[in-house]
């Protein structure tokens, strides 16, 4: 049987196809369901570059903030 989440979050990163698998879908699903969630990414601004593989974090960040939660980005050096 598939679980159907309830937040608004993980409804769009499943149905985008952000999401494979996830160990307590149902105990995520109930802290988004909770209140406003942050979560954070952090670059290295002195690398040489960002990449491609960095869109998918950033893409998750802006779901997350579009869905009422927290987002932080932290850039720092290496």
């Amino acid at each position: 049987m598939t679980y159907h989440p309830k937040s608004e979050f993980l409804h769009v990163m499943r149905e985008r196809g952000y999401m494979a698998d996830c160990t307590d879908l149902q105990g995520l699903d109930a802290a988004l369901m909770a209140g406003a969630v942050p979560a954070y990414i952090g670059y290295d601004a002195t690398a040489a570059s960002l990449h491609v593989g960095h869109l998918l974090n950033i893409m998750m960040l802006r779901w997350l903030q579009k869905t009422g939660h927290k987002p932080i980005t932290l850039m720092g050096g290496g």
